[in-house]
């Protein structure tokens, strides 16, 4: 297998003071309200993109230093504010990347972004070896990517109607065989790609953003 990933996971590493536990990233089930817990997906992997290239890399040790969940709850708050689903949630890249770059904007933050849609028209879709290209490039670039799942075909790790973190990509080198690990739920869930490309209905698709190094305002850890 051939394996390109974010350069440290372990950034997502978030503490839970109240009962010791370790989640990789934020969850949408942390908002206070219904709502936001049922239609969170969106703000949630925006805040875990921000949360990695925004940590000041140079102040970080590995396995010593760990987000709070608190302080993660917070700035997802924050980040509500400007990427906040409509009644159908945050349906389309378009209106992903607006809403973030409406935030990032906001906080003075310049940020570039790419994306790759999977159409419902399977026609129109892009070829599996443009979708690798893609997510390849933007984890060469160290940057997540935001993957939206629209209906998840005989994949039964992803939910429906769904936003998720990509941070490392898996594939043997004939293509026959196309994984990806996600951020979902504070978890590390593996999908198989080629799965869901092939099975899906509805389609969805990929957007990952590129900052400048010294970004915004920095999170507590």
């Amino acid at each position: 297998m051939i394996t390109k990933s974010i350069s440290n996971p372990n950034l997502f590493k978030v503490l839970d003071e109240d009962f010791n536990e370790v989640y990789y990233g934020c969850s949408q089930e942390w908002y206070n309200t219904l709502w936001q817990r049922r239609s969170g997906c969106g703000p949630t992997v925006t805040s875990n993109i921000m949360l990695y290239i925004n940590y000041p890399t140079n102040n970080f040790e590995v396995g010593q230093t760990l987000y709070k969940k608190k302080n993660c709850i917070s700035f997802m708050e924050e980040v509500w504010e400007y990427v906040t689903p409509t009644k159908e949630g945050i349906p389309t890249t378009k209106m992903f990347y607006e809403k973030v770059i409406s935030y990032t904007k906001s906080k003075g933050i310049d940020v570039e972004f790419s994306f790759c849609d999977l159409p419902e028209d399977k026609s129109n879709r892009p070829k599996l070896s443009e979708i690798l290209n893609f997510l390849e490039g933007a984890l060469l670039k160290d940057v997540p990517i935001a993957f939206l799942n629209l209906c998840n075909g005989d994949e039964k790790h992803l939910e429906e109607w769904h936003w998720v973190t990509i941070i490392s990509l898996e594939y043997t080198e004939d293509g026959q065989n196309i994984f990806v690990n996600i951020l979902d739920e504070g978890l590390i869930k593996k999908i198989d790609l080629i799965l869901w490309y092939n099975t899906t209905t509805k389609g969805g698709g990929f957007v990952y953003f590129t900052a400048s190094p010294s970004i915004g305002d920095e999170v507590e850890t």
